[in-house]
């Protein structure tokens, strides 16, 4: 059953699949994957490093953006903050609106500070996308010789499955499922076949 729609009925409609159908479609899924990766491996790192570098620019550019944004911000709070307690010191700030004044300063920095712990954590994880496709063609390699899913594989390979809602549109039940992979994130098996075919 959906989690959105038992967390928040009003955003998303009541979708299901059957453990078995899902359970089948990611297993078909890491077996292609497994598949590239072991028969193309040069090909699948230089496509995957050109993919996650287009998609990690765009996030670097505005990761570091906002960065500097609440940097700068967080500057600005203590700059503020002095000013305000000499104000309060010289009487030109009653002592009731110094309290309420620096509390909003002191949380508002709080936040700001955690936010920019936040953002140089993605920033990391974007400059470390090789050595993640590395790594992830290492867990495929021990993973490569499986002949059904397990628990450790799908743990190990698997980061999460999205399943869209049903189109019946057809009048057949169609269902998209998305699988992103550890440290990777998508990846377009058809198109890779596709591109190392041609």
């Amino acid at each position: 059953m959906c989690s959105t729609h038992r967390a928040n009925k009003d955003k998303c409609s009541g979708h299901y699949i059957r453990a078995v159908v899902l359970e089948q479609i990611v297993w078909k899924h890491i077996q292609e994957v497994i598949s590239v990766v072991t028969r193309y491996e040069a090909y699948f790192c230089s496509e995957m490093e050109q993919k996650l570098r287009i998609q990690s620019e765009e996030s670097l550019r505005l990761y570091q953006k906002r960065l500097a944004q609440a940097e700068k911000r967080i500057g600005e709070l203590d700059r503020l903050f002095i000013r305000i307690y000499e104000d309060n010191v010289a009487g030109r700030l009653d002592d009731e609106r110094f309290a309420m004044m620096s509390k909003n300063y002191t949380e508002e920095q709080k936040d700001l500070k955690a936010e920019v712990k936040n953002l140089q954590q993605q920033i990391h994880e974007q400059e470390q996308q090789a050595e993640n496709i590395e790594q992830f063609v290492q867990r495929v390699k021990r993973n490569s010789t499986l002949t059904e899913l397990t628990p450790y594989a799908l743990r190990e390979l698997v980061k999460a499955v999205y399943i869209d809602a049903p189109d019946k549109s057809s009048g057949k039940r169609r269902q998209k499922v998305h699988i992103e992979y550890d440290l990777v994130g998508y990846i377009p098996v058809d198109e890779l076949l596709k591109a190392e075919q041609a």
